[in-house]
């Protein structure tokens, strides 16, 4: 992501990992029957609220809810934005 976009306060952007097309077994999965991604990479990451640091850092693998934030596009490429309440875990 070249645009520098900081989050504000407990928010964070995720950058989705795919999921994989084919299965171990080598069947390959249409696009209508793929499931949304559920684990992503933070981007950026707001300063936290004023008495809630962040817990979560630049570089986290993430796992979120399939439903949790807010789709966004920046350059082209499309992230996540939600609270760091949304993530789950960090892997």
């Amino acid at each position: 992501m070249k645009k520098k976009v900081i989050p504000l306060h407990d928010r964070v952007i995720i950058e989705p990992i795919k999921v994989e097309d084919i299965t171990k077994g080598g069947i390959l999965i249409p696009d209508n029957a793929k499931e949304k991604p559920v684990k992503g990479k933070v981007i950026s990451c707001g300063k936290g609220k004023k008495d809630e640091p962040m817990t979560i850092k630049i570089g986290d693998i993430v796992l979120y809810g399939k439903h949790a934030g807010s789709e966004i596009e920046i350059e082209d490429k499309k992230y996540l934005i939600m609270k760091e309440s949304d993530i789950l875990a960090i892997l």
